[in-house]
């Protein structure tokens, strides 16, 4: 098993490519699946999650190829409808292949879904979407077992605890563009990557309004072509490397990046003194402040302050003297890297949903290890700015969700490498 050791210390200085949205190419590669046509996917990450749904595709005969950025995918006339637990188990996303199985082949059997170990994250949304639309389901043996002959549109209500869900979203509109009739979503999620998803079924000719907004109307057709589509860029690895800047008292451009995206995101940074500008095609950022100020973040759903960079941020804060505090709306549980954040020398206490941070002076490196995803990426940014020698082990996290992370930031100066451990 690798592991990533980071010499602290060093300023980023340069430019750097975002890659494309790993949470936008899942659901893509999945709606490829409502049509018999061949699609084409450009800008797609390289990363461990994308080969894993890859795999899930193979598993129900279609044919896939990828090369460089530019996934084909090839459906043909494919009838196998099983999801195997060996591979969804591994990958939350994997729940999308379920509306468009059970819409293209009126039946679906897909395993329960895995993922990082972040807190509960039920799919009941899913299966309530699915529902309205006249599926039958069951639950047994830890697979979902889906039925209809031809699902039917209606009014589905997407609310859950925690505010909209990005994935029931995915899922229940792209069965509802092969139902019968008119669907509606109430309380849909705002997310860019829902949009990108939904520009996509709009070139694939489903009929589709309100993207972007918390209703989103679907007008159900009988079939759809396959088409060329590029994945938009990462908001998330786009506000890790800000963060990265930002700490070593960098300055870095990073291209590709859209700043409607992370319009919060970026007020935040200069809430903190950070400097942040748009820039055409990028964004640049730099900090020019000694003593940055503390910071009260909340996350929400889009257009809130996405929780995929609350465990980055809980880094940055760390260095920032006086009281900083980050609430947990979407995942209460999703702190686990705080101990290990506090290993190297920060001064975080959790309170319930709240992280409460005392910033430091300094941190130090030190052997930690990677919880999940988003954690090891503030793990990588702590290490970036400790004294001394960081290695995290458990970094296959990582590769599920930052393409090339090593080369990226040695590229712009940091003391970065992996190393088997």
């Amino acid at each position: 098993m690798d592991k990533i050791i980071i010499e602290g210390g060093y300023k980023l200085k340069g430019s750097l490519k975002i890659s494309g949205a790993k949470n936008a190419a899942l659901p893509i590669l999945a709606a490829c699946l409502l049509t018999d046509e061949v699609s084409v996917i450009e800008n797609v990450p390289r990363l461990v999650d994308i080969y894993t749904m890859i795999k899930i595709l193979k598993a129900l005969s279609v044919k896939v190829d990828f090369n460089k950025d530019k996934i084909v995918v090839k459906p043909g006339k494919f009838s196998r409808y099983i999801a195997p637990y060996r591979l969804v188990s591994t990958m939350r996303a994997s729940i999308c292949v379920l509306g468009p199985l059970l819409a293209k082949l009126g039946h679906a059997r897909v395993s329960m879904p895995g993922g990082c170990v972040i807190g509960s994250r039920p799919i009941d949304l899913h299966l309530k979407g699915l529902k309205f639309l006249g599926a039958n389901i069951k639950i047994e043996h830890g697979y979902i077992k889906a039925e209809a002959k031809r699902l039917k549109g209606n009014v589905v209500y997407l609310g859950g605890a925690f505010g909209s869900s990005v994935l029931a979203t995915a899922n229940v509109m792209m069965a509802a563009t092969l139902a019968r009739g008119k669907t509606v979503i109430e309380n849909a999620a705002c997310e860019p990557e829902i949009v990108d998803l939904g520009n996509f079924l709009i070139k694939m000719g489903a009929k589709i309004e309100g993207l972007g907004s918390n209703i989103i109307g679907i007008e159900g057709v009988k079939k759809l072509k396959g088409v060329k589509h590029k994945i938009i860029p990462d908001r998330i690895e786009a506000g890790t490397y800000m963060i990265a800047a930002a700490l070593t008292g960098g300055e870095v451009d990073l291209k590709g990046a859209r700043p409607e995206q992370m319009g919060v995101v970026i007020d935040k940074l200069r809430q903190s003194g950070v400097v942040v500008k748009n820039k055409p095609g990028g964004i640049y950022i730099k900090r020019t402040r000694r003593r940055l100020r503390p910071l009260e973040i909340t996350t929400l759903p889009f257009p809130g302050f996405p929780t995929d960079l609350q465990a980055q941020f809980a880094a940055f804060l760390s260095l920032i003297k006086g009281i900083s505090i980050i609430r947990e709306k979407i995942y209460p549980r999703r702190f686990m890297h705080i101990n290990e954040l506090n290993r190297m020398g920060a001064c975080i206490k959790l309170e319930r949903d709240s992280a409460i941070i005392e910033g430091t002076n300094f941190l130090s490196g030190a052997p930690v290890m990677a919880s999940d995803l988003r954690a090891s990426a503030a793990l990588v940014l702590a290490g970036l700015v400790a004294k001394g020698r960081t290695e995290i082990s458990r970094i296959y996290h990582l590769d599920r969700g930052y393409e090339r992370l090593e080369e990226k930031l040695s590229g712009i100066g940091a003391r970065i490498w992996r190393e088997k451990a």
